[in-house]
């Protein structure tokens, strides 16, 4: 089980601030760029994960049509020719630029509604070298846990959210990082927090959910 301290830095931002968020919305994914049998695996891998945190898909979104839209592809430059991508991705000349320059393979863009909650998630993969390499269980599970909250951009630079089973040699979420995901959508906790007490909140109700095992 995670410390409170090993929450909080799960959702602290470059400049020290709290930034947590969650879905506000039932998701609804898209995926562009994959075969027929790879799209099966993203779209129950997302299905698994929204189940786990005890959220809700639906079949459609009533501003944006589908709101979680994975984009596979082999070179940033390739987004600028998706049609109306533009008007979701604020400056996005300048986000592609910044991204080759910095030789990027993946990159992540929410946007939020009125209560701060999640809105709306852009996820985009550029399919080479160890990501082009990965299994399509593996990227699209770790992926979906990536999309579920607002992590902080360090909160899996060090530890993946992933761990494999020595004895079945098989991918599965850290079970520490599975609770943070259920505390994080119980129906008591905001939508969105900027306090670090927040981090103390998820802490306490996977601290009640272990002790009611025992």
């Amino acid at each position: 089980m995670m410390t409170a301290a090993e929450i909080e830095m799960h959702f602290t931002a470059p400049d020290g601030g709290y930034a947590f968020a969650r879905w506000g919305r039932p998701i609804v994914p898209v995926v562009f760029g994959v075969a027929d049998e790879t799209l099966t695996v993203i779209k129950g891998a997302i299905e698994a994960v929204v189940t786990l945190a005890g959220h809700n898909m639906a079949e459609t979104d009533a501003e944006l049509g589908a709101n979680l839209m994975f984009f596979f592809f082999k070179d940033w430059q390739e987004l600028l020719d998706v049609p109306k991508l533009g008007e979701m991705i604020p400056n996005l000349d300048a986000l592609v630029l910044k991204l080759q320059l910095a030789d990027a393979s993946q990159y992540r863009s929410f946007r939020f509604d009125d209560a701060g909650g999640i809105q709306a998630c852009f996820v985009f993969l550029r399919m080479k070298g160890k990501l082009a390499q990965m299994p399509a269980e593996t990227l699209a599970l770790g992926q979906s846990v990536q999309a579920i909250l607002r992590w902080s951009d360090a909160a899996f630079s060090k530890c993946s959210p992933l761990a494999v089973l020595p004895e079945k040699q098989i991918v599965v979420l850290r079970p520490e990082i599975g609770a943070v995901i259920r505390a994080a959508y119980e129906a008591s906790m905001p939508v969105c927090a900027v306090d670090k007490s927040h981090a103390l909140r998820i802490f306490a109700r996977i601290q009640a959910c272990e002790n009611k095992k025992v």
